[in-house]
Parts: C-alpha cells; structure tokens; sequence
C-alpha cells in the first residue's frame, strides 16, 4: 500500500520595511522552521504589500504627476530592500524553501488575498503597538487581518525595551 505525504500547511508572513515586523520574521522562524531544518511544519510564504504610489502621496493636486514617478521608483526600492532583508534572514536560518511576493496595493486585502491565493492555515503579522488613537485613524492591519483572515492568525508583539 502506498503512503501519500499531506499537503504541507502553508503560513503567510506579512512583512513592510519596519523593524516590528523583521522582530515577528525572526521569531516566528525561530519557533516554526529553525527547530525542523529538514521537515519545517508549514509551507512558507513571505508578502509584502507595495503601497500604490497615488496612496502614498495621497493628494492629487496639481503638481502630484510630476512626483509619482519618483515616489514610485522610491516605493519599488524599499519594496525590493524588504524582501531581499527577508531572504537573507531565512537564509540565515536555513529556510530556503520560501515564496516570496511583492504585490501592489494596501496591506489589509493584499494579506488576505494571499492567504486565499495559497489556502493558507496561518497568518503572521508583526504589531506596530500603535495607540488607540493612531489605530483608530491609520486602521490597523493586524486587527483587520485577526478580523477578515480566513485562518489563524498569529500577531507578533516585539517585547517593550525597558528604560
């Protein structure tokens, strides 16, 4: 008789160019991938999500098409910067098998969106710990995600540094 392997699980990890979210990078293949060099538990797959230009500057007053072009090229350098910093992590901690994904637009549905593309079990994200206030206007992506993810969702919190 025949034995299949299962369809590993696959976990998607939300990164942008803070360090919360190399801190929830680190950790989680600390705890998920370092322990199983050979067989690590999940699938990995690594999203950043590459603001739109237009968003960024978020005005479009005379004057805005004349920027777009340089904060574009700004938004692909630091977008390209991100995941080169995540490859380079996961390399040094031997996880060579890993998707990496830049995908134009905001943070909330490109997460989500990646989670349905690769019938992801688990989400990782980084907190920002942000105040109430600063949430309540930027919207935070964590509790977005906690909220409209279709699985798991794990959100790292970097430990408070002690004064």
């Amino acid at each position: 008789m025949e034995t299949t392997t299962p369809e590993k699980q696959v976990m998607v990890i939300g990164i942008d160019d803070s360090e919360h979210s190399t801190y929830a990078l680190n950790w989680t293949l600390d705890h998920f991938f370092t322990p199983f060099p050979s067989n690590p538990p999940f699938k990995l797959v690594i999203a950043h999500a590459k603001p739109l230009a237009t968003t960024a500057i978020g005005l479009a007053g005379p004057g805005a098409a004349e920027v777009l072009p340089y904060v574009e090229a700004d938004l692909k350098k630091i977008a390209s910067r991100v995941v080169e910093n995540a490859r380079e992590i996961c390399i040094s901690k031997s996880v060579h098998d890993v998707i990496v994904e830049i995908v134009e637009g905001d943070a909330r549905n490109v997460l989500c969106e990646a989670v349905e593309k690769h019938h992801a079990s688990m989400l990782v994200v980084g907190s920002h710990g942000y105040g109430a206030i600063k949430r309540a206007v930027l919207g935070s992506v964590s509790d977005y995600c906690a909220h409209h993810a279709h699985c798991t969702v794990m959100i790292v919190k970097k430990p408070k540094t002690k004064h």
